[in-house]
């Protein structure tokens, strides 16, 4: 059972990575189908540039092989992550907890449906300054992102304080 502060985390946490998938999803399709990015990008400012890029890997083109089997196994491998996040949301005790599962859940499946689809994730947010490019990423890989710091934060200065040693 969940903690006092929080009420169905399950039901919260999965409301909140449906709306990172949604989110993910539609900005995506806007980018691919509606904006269509030029060869070199779209400049927005001089500092972010919306382009199209396909990773066939994970975090910054790790992983990217060229095997066919990659998206397979990287699809499999977020869906168990996805899956074990979701056991370990139903028991979580804090809200800064729920919304942390939920954006990772939400960014890993986000990505998933990426490759289940077209064999790879497609990123576009492109942040630069004085030819120096942070990678390309989109809304899913922000959730992870966010969620992550969320749950270290909450690891470190969040969690349940240890009871008090009795005094002898």
């Amino acid at each position: 059972m969940a903690g006092p502060g929080v009420r169905y985390p399950l039901r919260w946490g999965l409301g909140l990575a449906a709306v990172v998938v949604a989110l993910d999803q539609a900005t995506k399709y806007a980018v691919f189908a509606g904006l269509r990015p030029p060869l070199g990008g779209l400049e927005v400012t001089p500092f972010f540039t919306i382009i199209t890029t396909w990773n066939r890997g994970v975090s910054f083109g790790l992983l990217a092989t060229g095997s066919p089997w990659t998206p397979i196994l990287l699809t499999g491998l977020a869906l168990v992550v996805a899956a074990a996040l979701a056991w370990w949301l139903r028991r979580a005790e804090s809200r800064q907890l729920v919304v942390a599962l939920g954006l990772i859940i939400g960014g890993a499946l986000g990505n998933a449906i990426d490759r289940a689809l077209y064999g790879a994730v497609m990123d576009f947010l492109d942040f630069h300054w004085a030819g120096w490019h942070w990678p390309a990423f989109n809304v899913a890989d922000s959730g992870i992102t966010v969620g992550a710091a969320l749950l270290v934060w909450d690891a470190l200065f969040g969690g349940a304080k240890s009871p008090k040693t009795p005094e002898r």
